[in-house]
């Protein structure tokens, strides 16, 4: 089953192999019309039928309000009268100057779970190239929810290009995403200044990806990271266990069924450990389709699993 309703893209065909492909630099406008972005979501009174003997009564519930898509009438959510909409139009809006003077590019946009999350991913036009062959480059995420299931989020994120395995990028003490609540106005310009859109970011990031490509790691320092990052919760919530599965998995594409594991940047290296977790997330880790498995390792648990990954790796150069 797709979660993707709708999705436009640049270069390769994407994960699920759907969408309606774009030439390089189309417009804002473009892009809405191609990733089916250009209807909005309106709003109406909650009402219930009560009646007896015959007779019906049309009551209001004024705490709530219905959603719903302009274009087909689709009901999307029921949110309190509180919630701020964000429209799929405005994450496109967002990227507006930034890809006309500010060098970033549209790769990706689309529609998720019938119109109630959307989302749009650029290049920022920075990358690196790892002991001269593992090229990362940097992209920016912004997606939000109508149905209470995600706040708007923007998110720098890197990708590993020999393997599309994606990791956020930490922005201090932020956890790498500048969340806008919807009980709060979404203001394009306030989150970008709260993001920082320079190379300011990227650099530091740089520089500890670099690190982690020279520190060497023991079959044993490998293997406890592994048992550390992939748990999962016990029956009764009062601890974690080892996904076996998982670490079996991992520690395959970590000594050499990964894309890039033979690289010198990840043979017996700490960045070797983190890729090999990335690319489970991304590509292996279970889930109903690979629409879900993007929809986790982007915003749900496959990303929680990548954050403590990255964040076990760095104490190795601690």
């Amino acid at each position: 089953m797709h979660l993707v309703e709708s999705m436009a893209y640049t270069g390769a065909t994407p994960w699920h192999g759907l969408g309606n492909r774009l030439p390089s630099n189309q417009s804002i406008d473009d892009w809405k019309k191609s990733a089916r972005m250009d209807w909005d979501i309106r709003e109406a009174e909650v009402r219930y039928i009560t009646g007896e003997n015959g007779i019906c009564v049309v009551n209001a519930f004024p705490d709530q309000k219905v959603l719903y898509r302009s274009d087909t009438k689709a009901p999307l959510s029921v949110v309190g009268k509180r919630f701020k909409v964000v429209q799929p139009g405005e994450i496109l809006e967002f990227y507006r100057d930034l890809t006309e003077v500010g060098g970033f590019e549209l790769e990706t946009a689309g529609v998720l779970r019938q119109g109630r999350k959307f989302w749009a991913l650029a290049k920022t036009g920075q990358s690196t190239m790892l002991k001269g062959r593992d090229r990362v480059e940097g992209y920016l995420l912004l997606a939000t929810a109508c149905d209470g299931t995600l706040a708007t989020t923007a998110q720098f994120t890197s990708v590993r290009v020999v393997c599309n395995n994606t990791l956020a990028i930490a922005l201090g003490s932020n956890a790498g995403a500048v969340k806008v609540p919807h009980r709060s106005q979404f203001n394009p310009d306030v989150v970008k200044r709260q993001l920082g859109i320079t190379v300011s970011t990227w650099d530091p990031f740089v520089a500890r990806m670099k690190a982690l490509v020279e520190c060497p790691v023991d079959p044993d320092s490998v293997d406890g990271l592994l048992r550390r990052v992939l748990t999962y919760p016990t029956p009764d919530g009062t601890g974690v266990v080892v996904n076996e599965q998982a670490y079996k998995v991992a520690r395959a594409l970590y000594d050499g069924a990964g894309k890039g594991a033979d690289m010198k940047s990840a043979r017996g290296t700490a960045w070797g450990v983190l890729s090999s977790v990335t690319e489970y997330v991304d590509h292996h880790r279970r889930a109903r389709s690979d629409d879900h498995r993007r929809d986790a390792a982007w915003f749900g648990v496959g990303a929680q699993i990548k954050q403590r990954a990255w964040d076990e790796a760095l104490k190795m150069v601690a």
